[in-house]
Formats: C-alpha cells, structure tokens, sequence
C-alpha cells in the first residue's frame, strides 16, 4: 500500500523524466544523422576532386604530371 500511495505522488515526475530521456535520445539521433549526412558530403566532394585529378594525370605525359601534381605529395 505505501508503495502504491509513493507512485501515485511520483507519477508526474516519472513521467517527466521519461519524457526529457525521450527528449534526448531523439535529439542524439538527429545529431547523428545530420553528422553522417556531412561526412557523406565531405566524402562525395573528395571523391569528385580524386577524379578530377586521376582525369588530369590520365590526358598528360608523366613528367607534365609530376610538376603539375607536385602539391599534392606529402613529401
């Protein structure tokens, strides 16, 4: 009975507190989603700028390649 009675005056803060951990999860899940939609379009820009280069070095000679393509060595 005591428990019972202890539920029924702690009803409205259980159930806020559910509902700010409902509040969270959804707002963790967003921040994911939107996180891997901008890693998704960092990724694709990259893509897009490999291909330019490898469409580059593929019309030229090696050594118009070499001077050409020199900033992007890490050396």
């Amino acid at each position: 009975m005591a428990a019972l009675a202890l539920l029924g005056q702690c009803w409205p803060y259980l159930l806020a507190a559910g509902a700010a951990l409902a509040g969270l999860w959804t707002a963790y899940a967003k921040g994911k989603a939107s996180q891997k939609a901008s890693q998704d379009a960092a990724d694709a820009a990259a893509r897009s700028e490999a291909q330019k280069i490898d469409d580059a070095v593929a019309g030229r000679a090696p050594d118009s390649n070499r001077g050409r393509l020199a900033k992007w060595s890490r050396s």
